[in-house]
């Protein structure tokens, strides 16, 4: 009982983490959606029903679930708020080369990342 407990508690902290990602480019999205659908599978099928039927989160857990995969729209906007955020943070940091080599760096290892996952096919009728 107290491992559903703590398994439901880390589910609501990533999917405020993921929440939060929505909002900050540089916090990802998707990995703590996931990790909260894996918290709740363990600890609430009513959160997790909740999670999977909603609009905007659903259908990135189902893709990763069912074809390890995600969608081209999701790659696309994931890489693009990355570019756009960390050109504003470069530009804004004018006197620290060293923090905006770090931040350039870290866009292009997680721009990388998304390059090479799969995408999900379009299925068509």
């Amino acid at each position: 009982m107290l491992l559903k407990w703590l398994f439901m508690l880390l589910g609501l902290l990533f999917l405020a983490l993921a929440l939060v990602g929505v909002l900050l480019p540089g916090l990802p999205t998707t990995p703590f959606l996931l990790l909260a659908a894996g918290c709740f599978s363990k600890s609430s099928s009513r959160l997790y029903n909740w999670l999977l039927s909603n609009r905007l989160f659903g259908p990135m857990i189902h893709d990763w679930q069912t074809h390890r995969s995600i969608s081209r729209r999701v790659r696309n906007i994931a890489i693009g708020s990355m570019l756009l955020m960390g050109g504003i943070s470069i530009f804004f940091i004018l006197d620290q080369f060293f923090i905006q080599l770090l931040v350039g760096s870290m866009v292009l290892v997680g721009s990388y990342v998304l390059m090479r996952i799969q995408l999900t096919e379009l299925k068509v009728d």
